[in-house]
């Protein structure tokens, strides 16, 4: 069948952000920020700590429990010179808990700040700390392409790489905040119920999330379960070209266990996700499953797949060839990747509601927020502007109902 990716232009998505209106920092209180409602068009607002009266009893909630990993490492040459190398995903070994388990060596796809200043030598950890410099961390350039490439780790002293980030990284708080980390941002870009270890970024709609939430959501009998998706650095990257169709998404490793898809499966019940990371590993799913049906196997979902082509399966006929699958070949859990870009005249097939911030002007994010709720996102992002809604990362929250 003839491609049919939508001719959308991400200038149409554009609107005017204060940086006044961008939240620099988080509340004392991470369940005080605000939270706008939208439903059936209309917008209301609470505070976030009322949550779970806006849930519906015995449904559904599915949260990502990845962590924020501790990915920017700076380090100095001979010269002088200081080149800041930020970690994205593993090289060799290529699975995260195998690299972060590893006590000599291990390589990265990372990006690299003044990479025009490092050649082919040494580069040796900056640090002035007699602890810091017994680790003896070096990196070392494989491969370069324009400002990302391969680096190759060591250090001394057995102690696994994990370890070695909590000791030297900084955590990668994004570029428009446009500050250096800070003490805070250790515990505050990260959610409570984090517990992979994977992301450079912080899927920041369960930021909000306290033991308080928690356990009013459990009092409601919402059955809460959690995907794993590691979000990329590819999340802060800007859509450069007009056109979203020429705009490559990046590619992003989840985990599912066989136990939701179950659950899913055999729900009668409506489901929210928490967050845009959430949202798309489920929607992942049914192409994953759709795979599974022509090919005997699933696989990473690329960009354009939800378009490009008509998909007559049923939901419970995908998400039932992955739990087959699975069963098959005795595994408890789903791992795999997605590049999946959700925009304006995707066909939500899982998600019903959708915990998230507010997102930047003209990105992919602002697009999904579109798609889920018919169109209507300007609607939202004016009543969040007129009424002091705070924005991006440490922002305030939303609670949108799909159209």
């Amino acid at each position: 069948m003839r491609a049919m990716i939508p001719e959308i232009h991400i200038e149409d998505y554009n609107y005017d952000l204060p940086d006044s209106r961008i939240a620099k920092y988080p509340l004392e209180e991470r369940d005080s920020s605000k939270l706008l409602i939208y439903r059936d068009g209309e917008c209301s607002e609470d505070c976030f700590k009322n949550l779970p009266e806006h849930i519906p009893a015995k449904s559904m909630m599915v949260f990502n429990d990845t962590k924020v990993v501790p990915a920017r490492l700076f380090f100095k040459r001979e010269s002088g010179a200081h080149i800041e190398i930020f970690c994205l995903q593993p090289h060799s070994p290529s699975e995260y808990n195998s690299a972060f388990a590893s006590t000599k060596t291990c390589s990265w796809e990372c990006v690299i700040g003044n990479a025009k200043r490092w050649k082919d030598d040494i580069l040796h950890y900056d640090s002035s700390s007699p602890e810091l410099l017994a680790i003896n961390l070096t990196a070392r350039l494989m491969e370069r392409e324009a400002q990302t490439g391969t680096v190759e780790f060591a250090w001394e002293g057995g102690m696994p790489f994990s370890a070695v980030l909590d000791l030297c990284g900084r955590v990668p708080i994004p570029p428009y905040l446009n500050r250096d980390t800070e003490s805070i941002d250790l515990e505050r870009y990260q959610t409570t119920y984090a517990r992979i270890r994977g992301s450079v970024a912080a899927p920041t709609a369960g930021l909000h999330f306290t033991e308080r939430t928690l356990s009013a959501l459990k009092a409601k009998e919402v059955d809460m379960q959690r995907v794993c998706l590691h979000v990329g650095a590819g999340t802060f990257l800007p859509v450069k070209s007009s056109l979203i169709a020429d705009h490559p998404m990046h590619r992003e490793p989840f985990i599912v266990k066989k136990q939701l898809l179950e659950r899913i499966l055999n729900k009668d019940c409506s489901l929210t996700a928490v967050g845009t990371t959430s949202v798309r590993t489920l929607e992942s799913l049914y192409y994953a499953g759709a795979y599974c049906i022509e090919s005997g196997s699933p696989h990473d979902v690329e960009q354009w797949a939800p378009y490009t082509r008509t998909w007559e399966y049923s939901t419970a006929e995908a998400l039932g060839a992955l739990v087959k699958y699975l069963d098959d070949n005795r595994l408890e859990e789903l791992k795999m990747g997605t590049r999946i870009i959700i925009v304006p005249g995707f066909n939500f097939r899982i998600t019903d509601r959708m915990v998230t911030n507010f997102h930047q002007p003209q990105s992919t994010l602002l697009l999904l927020i579109s798609a889920f709720v018919g169109g209507d996102w300007q609607t939202i992002y004016k009543y969040a502007l007129e009424h002091s809604f705070r924005f991006l990362s440490y922002g305030d929250s939303s609670l949108l109902f799909r159209r």
